[in-house]
């Protein structure tokens, strides 16, 4: 007798209840900050580029802060390392969550979104390297092209209007998440400066009397801001990149729920300071990033400079190659099928979506080249560029299957029995069906009463004529 074949497992298969939930809350949250964050680029774009260019310059140049602790910062600055310290603080809380909660608790399950965003940031890199090689521009700028700005790819859905299947939605949050860690490994790498030990090790000595707090249940805002703001001051003083912190300390939250909880503390944190990420925080950071000069030389500039080409050539080509290689070959070599109702054209639909690299994107390319403010708003155009050509192409393969993808929608969000549960995750109670017999039994006995009044009602020539 033969062996039985191995199961293969289902990739982009259905998500478990509470983990669509939490997608869904998620989700729609990032969507409106991603719409903001559009708004604020387009708003910073056309502040630039108007005769009011002279005052966007002066506003964002502006310094304040006490220069006693080494903080009198520009506002561009106080935006980049500060606020963006609060948009790492949740990528780090989300982290922390997939790791013990979400996709990336399953080794084997995880293994698909781990190497498809490592692929979909080497890919990129690569691209960037070669270009800048070949043409004798400077290699810098080689991770400007490989972070993924998940807001901002959830706006560009909102604004075309494709009803994304939750799947799809959660493979490319996963991407975003994997692909914020690495982001986060570059920044903390490769654009430290001269360290500081004595403020890095207080730092640490921070962080560490943050995580005792939260070990020994202390509660409260007004125990872990301050604390917070310490920290972060510490490690923008340490030459450790002030977003670390962030990062360190969103990690340290607890994400699993314990018996009787209905949020874990990261949870219910994550669900208060997202809004403060993504409708404040991000945007204010494009608003004073994202305004360079836009002429009809600059755009062509952007595509015959090599560091300029290696950005766009590694956001569209090389994120959109790397994302759906490694996904093919993950699948291929762990025999995962993919889910029936999807094809591999929505795959590279998500992987060229996933070349829409703005915030991290602009913030590494001004760490990159600091020293060269002018290559800097160059570097920051092409961002521009080639986020938005793959925005272009990434809209335009989502139509192709946007029926299909509104249908599995439809299927996925249908409650026919009303008790706030969606059908397909029913299918194997039996209340359920208990439930469907009694609504189907009770809409036959009605029509079947309509039937004996029609049969009732005398035949006249009373019709249309």
């Amino acid at each position: 007798m033969a062996a039985p074949k191995n199961r293969r497992s289902v990739f982009l298969g259905r998500l478990p209840l509470p983990e669509r939930n939490y997608l869904a809350e998620a989700l729609r949250t990032e969507t409106v900050g991603g719409v903001l964050l559009l708004a604020a680029a387009v708003a910073a774009l056309i502040w630039a580029n108007t005769p009011l260019r002279d005052s966007y310059e002066t506003v964002r140049s502006f310094h304040f802060g006490p220069g006693a602790v080494g903080l009198n910062l520009s506002l561009q600055h106080w935006a980049a390392d500060g606020l963006l310290a609060v948009f790492f603080f949740v990528a780090g809380i989300e982290l922390k969550r997939e790791l013990v909660a979400g996709e990336l608790r399953d080794p084997k399950a995880a293994i698909l979104p781990v190497v498809a965003a490592i692929c979909g940031m080497a890919a990129p890199a690569l691209v960037y390297f070669t270009v800048a090689k070949t043409g004798g521009g400077a290699l810098d700028g080689w991770a400007v092209p490989t972070a993924t700005d998940i807001a901002f790819a959830l706006a560009v859905l909102a604004v075309i209007g494709t009803a994304l299947p939750s799947a799809l939605r959660a493979f490319l949050l996963t991407l975003a998440v994997v692909d914020d860690l690495f982001a986060i490994l570059i920044i903390a790498v490769f654009f430290t400066s001269q360290l500081d030990f004595t403020a890095l090790g207080l730092a640490v000595l921070g962080l560490a009397v943050f995580w005792l707090l939260l070990r020994k249940g202390v509660r409260g805002w007004y125990v872990y801001v301050p604390l917070g703001i310490v920290n972060w001051a510490l490690m923008y003083n340490s030459g450790v990149h002030a977003t670390i912190a962030g990062v360190a300390m969103g990690l340290m939250l607890r994400c699993h729920r314990r018996e009787g909880e209905s949020h874990s503390p990261g949870e219910h944190i994550e669900h208060l300071v997202r809004p403060l990420s993504a409708g404040l925080a991000v945007p204010l950071f494009a608003l004073f990033s994202a305004g360079v000069a836009v002429s009809g030389g600059a755009i062509t500039d952007v595509f015959t400079k090599p560091e300029t080409l290696g950005v766009v050539l590694g956001l569209v080509v090389g994120k959109a190659i790397g994302v759906f290689g490694g996904t093919w070959l993950a699948a291929r070599f762990t025999r995962a099928e993919l889910n029936p109702d999807l094809r591999w054209p929505d795959v590279l639909a998500v992987a060229s979506l996933a070349g829409i690299g703005f915030t991290v994107s602009l913030l590494i390319g001004e760490l990159a080249f600091a020293e060269d403010p002018l290559l800097t708003d160059e570097v920051k155009a092409a961002v521009l560029v080639g986020s938005l050509i793959a925005a272009v192409v990434a809209s335009v393969l989502l139509k192709l299957r946007d029926n299909k993808y509104r249908k599995l929608c439809a299927d996925e969000d249908r409650d026919d029995d009303q008790d706030g549960i969606p059908d397909i995750y029913e299918q194997d109670n039996p209340a359920y069906h208990l439930r469907m017999a009694a609504i189907l039994e009770a809409r036959a006995a009605e029509h079947r009463r309509l039937a004996d009044v029609a049969a009732a009602r005398p035949t006249g020539d009373d019709g249309p004529a």
